[in-house]
């Protein structure tokens, strides 16, 4: 194992590499990782000296704090490397202030943005190779900080350790996917975590999703906690929904999250002179559309999954089957968003970044 130092991070590279036992036309989603990870300890109140290191399972005291109390947030980002090599990052900086932003939620430190952000870019470089070219490939990539502190009191971790995994990655969902409209579990509830990508809010969707899944559904549309009449999001995702010529979607809030793909989908679709509300969407106006005829699209849009399409929906144990149309937004989006972050049309966003 090598090690060097740049840009004040310590790199000590594997001695092999695992890349030649991949194949990446049969990835499945994170569950392949590259050689090397970047990590970064808090510890006496500051942030120590960070390191890129080979990918390895970690130490950790039972008694961390993230194993009893649950701090721990993350975040979703992804690379692309387009026809002549170059790496690009999508919106990173947005990625950034909602990292930062969970961390406050959780009472966790936040990450300075040189840690963060020049960790980010040596670790693509130190892994460039695994970075796959061509629309559809892409390299995700999960930032994550966990509770390190040990003891069993109730009370915040004085040390906390931030990491950033790579995982090469294809298309996240496969496929139209079938979903249940939620009528007594929650997502999230005003004045909790909804908003923040915080751990547990994944995990408390899974008992419910696996009853879904019993049903015949891959996911759920949530709904508020108060009412169960509000549409909220889609699994993992955020939603949107074209009634005749409008998209709508929820605005964000506590139950939310502050979806990236989903701010630049509204851009986009601004852009392209669509219609689109950002406002409530109540369940019983989604149940009269599909009745009537008007409801012609549902879509999820998040990070891992870009855009899945939705070909149905249950509520009260009565299924919607969407009617297939041509020429559909989601189609439309999907292709002028991958092709912005694969480099093969100009980003008159400026929403890429180069991995320099």
């Amino acid at each position: 194992m090598s090690t060097t130092q740049t840009s004040k991070i310590e790199i000590r590279k594997a001695t092999s590499s695992k890349i030649n036992g991949v194949d990446f036309e049969n990835l499945s989603f994170g569950a392949v990782f590259t050689d090397h990870l970047f990590e970064c300890d808090f510890k006496n109140g500051e942030w120590q000296n960070p390191v890129i290191k080979p990918y390895a399972p970690i130490l950790m005291d039972p008694s961390s704090k993230v194993f009893h109390y649950g701090q721990a947030i993350f975040e979703g980002m992804k690379a692309y490397k387009d026809e002549n090599n170059d790496v690009w990052l999508f919106r990173p900086d947005e990625n950034y202030k909602r990292f930062n932003s969970s961390a406050v939620r959780m009472a966790m430190p936040e990450v300075p943005e040189a840690i963060f952000m020049d960790g980010l870019n040596e670790l693509l470089k130190v892994d460039h190779e695994w970075i796959q070219k061509g629309n559809g490939s892409s390299m995700y990539i999960r930032p994550f900080m966990i509770a390190t502190g040990a003891g069993v009191v109730a009370n915040p971790s004085d040390e906390y350790k931030f990491m950033i995994l790579l995982s090469p990655a294809q298309s996240y969902y496969a496929g139209e996917v079938k979903v249940i409209i939620a009528e007594h579990y929650s997502r999230a509830a005003n004045g909790g975590i909804g908003a923040a990508k915080a751990a547990g809010n994944y995990a408390a969707q899974f008992y419910p999703t696996n009853l879904a899944n019993k049903e015949g559904f891959q996911q759920i549309i949530w709904t508020d906690d108060a009412t169960h009449t509000k549409l909220e999001e889609a699994g993992t995702m955020n939603v949107f929904f074209r009634i005749n010529d409008t998209l709508l979607t929820a605005p964000v809030s506590e139950r939310i999250l502050d979806g990236i793909t989903r701010k630049s989908l509204i851009e986009m679709a601004e852009k392209e002179g669509l219609n689109v509300e950002v406002r409530p969407v109540v369940v019983s106006e989604l149940v009269e559309a599909a009745k009537n005829g008007s409801l012609k699209e549902i879509f999820g849009a998040g990070t891992a999954a870009v855009i899945s399409v939705i070909k149905g929906f249950s509520y009260q144990d009565v299924y919607y089957e969407m009617t297939p149309i041509e020429n559909t937004y989601a189609s439309l989006l999907k292709e002028k968003l991958t092709n912005l972050q694969n480099k093969l049309s100009e980003d008159i966003f400026g929403w890429t970044v180069k991995v320099q």
